[in-house]
């Protein structure tokens, strides 16, 4: 608790907003780069950047600046009309994806949907499945989104209760696992979908080989692969996209594609995928606005300028060899890849988020007993250093 002021704010968002949130009772009033301040003042390392919203850190210049510019001119047309950032960044985003076409949303259960109809009707048009028979294969532990059709396919009863009844058309195999995803395709499986890290899982790592592999299957099988890189993509794992040296058929991208600024989604893939759509079968009042589409557009030329990917290997080395120094029998493992890192306890993690916080560092328990470390690829060498000391204060 950061002052008397915050803990009224507290007590009236608890009176008035959904509890559908259980966030550390800590209220950010501004940021800067990896540090955010509370209402109180004090000043906190940012180790979790909107679960992979803010690669770029808080309030980058160079987006405020891109923001300003196109909100001052011109916000939303609907696509009704066209505006002049629309073409632009449907095709940047397109050749940094080695990609055809873009379809962009707002958000990325949005973006998630969006490959869903557009695999189902490719399916349907293109491989000749049989009316309303199309299958999706997911994976065990996976987390695309919160819309009902999303929920439907979760393997987390918590995130299912109540929310029923369901969107059939979707088969669930273990991650990680080829030879259940190999049984598991039939004629009638349009699609794999599939995360390249689970991070809502608890930053789960597939076996080396493993997309490889997925994409070489679906390739023979004709089944397209499904990359959501929502929250791995544009450097968060060391490369700009965590599928690396596979090349999905289709990308479902958010979060930092706007540097926690709009939101902004978008699904990329080819000519002959995003194709099957036609005026009137999709659509987004808000998608592809020229606001979301300006900052999008600077977003992506900060990650490339700033050379954010290989900041975040080159980190995410250092993060993870200085936390492997870190011996205490609550920790079970540690895992990651560039700056997307799991401290995998063997008790609740939420105590240690908390303490953390009174440190002046943010993360957030996952799981229930992981803790998650993602913080802003802008961050300095000597910053990582300093939250490497506070996670060593804690486990001490």
């Amino acid at each position: 608790m950061n002052a008397p002021h915050a803990r009224h704010l507290i007590d009236i968002e608890d009176r008035w907003g959904a509890q559908n949130y259980r966030p550390l009772d800590v209220i950010i009033e501004r940021g800067q780069g990896v540090w955010v301040w509370d209402t109180a003042g004090r000043r906190y390392l940012d180790c979790l950047s909107s679960y992979s919203a803010l690669n770029q850190g808080h309030c980058h210049p160079r987006i405020l600046a891109a923001l300003r510019e196109q909100a001052e001119r011109l916000t939303l047309t609907s696509r009704a009309f066209r505006n002049r950032q629309l073409p632009l960044f449907c095709r940047e985003l397109a050749e940094l994806c080695g990609m055809e076409m873009v379809l962009p949303m707002n958000t990325g259960a949005e973006a998630v949907e969006t490959a869903i109809k557009a695999a189902r009707r490719w399916g349907y048009t293109q491989k000749d499945i049989e009316p309303d028979g199309a299958e999706i294969i997911v994976c065990r532990n996976n987390f695309h989104g919160r819309t009902t059709t999303i929920t439907g396919f979760s393997s987390d009863d918590y995130y299912r209760d109540g929310f029923g009844p369901f969107t059939p058309g979707f088969v669930t195999v273990p991650f990680g696992d080829i030879a259940a995803l190999e049984a598991a395709i039939t004629p009638r499986t349009c699609a794999f979908l599939v995360e390249p890290i689970q991070c809502e899982a608890g930053i789960l790592i597939p076996p080396d080989g493993y997309l490889r592999a997925a994409a070489d299957l679906c390739r023979a099988r004709r089944v397209l692969l499904i990359a959501d890189e929502i929250q791995t993509a544009l450097g968060r794992t060391g490369a700009m996209f965590a599928c690396r040296h596979v090349q999905p058929d289709v990308f479902v991208l958010g979060k930092a594609l706007s540097g926690g600024f709009y939101p902004v989604s978008a699904v990329v893939s080819s000519r002959e995928i995003l194709g099957v759509f036609r005026p009137g079968s999709h659509g987004s009042t808000y998608g592809g606005n020229p606001l979301a589409c300006a900052v999008a557009r600077e977003a992506l030329r900060v990650i490339q300028d700033e050379h954010l990917p290989a900041r975040s290997a080159e980190l995410g080395e250092f993060f993870l060899a200085e936390l492997r120094a870190i011996e205490h029998p609550d920790i079970r493992d540690l895992r990651g890849r560039g700056l997307l890192i799991a401290i995998d306890l063997k008790v609740p993690a939420r105590p240690h988020c908390e303490r953390l916080q009174t440190l002046g560092l943010l993360c957030k328990e996952t799981h229930e007993h992981v803790i998650r470390i993602a913080p802003p690829l802008v961050i300095e060498r000597e910053q990582v250093a300093w939250a490497a000391g506070q996670l060593r204060r804690v486990f001490s």
